[in-house]
């Protein structure tokens, strides 16, 4: 599986940003899929995934302000920020996993995921 990451931009914070994982192969409904971000100087930090059954899962900073969603037809995963804050600010990377992902713990975890995207960077100005 091959990931593509675009839609990363400037943006002022209260705005909104999609972010947008498009997968190769023929099997993307079957993973799940997931946004992590990364700070330089800092680990890579799990923000939200989508198991292959739509059950998302979302680290409590970003609740309620992002939205992770996938269309299968389309191998596409997608993850809508809004209310972006400054502290959004990252470069934000989407990843797969052949995993069941069944809890938070196991989504959240890095080494849950086979394949990952180049980034994308996400600047929020305050």
């Amino acid at each position: 599986v091959q990931l593509q990451a675009s839609g990363g931009g400037l943006v002022q914070a209260g705005g909104s940003l999609r972010l947008s994982c498009a997968a190769s192969g023929r099997t993307f409904s079957s993973y799940g899929m997931a946004w992590f971000r990364q700070v330089p100087g800092k680990e890579r930090e799990f923000a939200a995934a989508i198991r292959w059954s739509g059950t998302t899962y979302y680290t409590d900073s970003v609740k309620g302000r992002f939205t992770i969603s996938r269309d299968n037809a389309k191998n596409t995963a997608y993850l809508q920020m809004d209310s972006l804050k400054p502290e959004d600010t990252a470069v934000y990377y989407c990843a797969a996993s052949s995993m069941a992902l069944r809890t938070i713990t196991s989504a959240q975890a890095v080494g849950s995921y086979e394949y990952w995207g180049q980034g994308t960077l996400v600047t929020v100005s305050s």
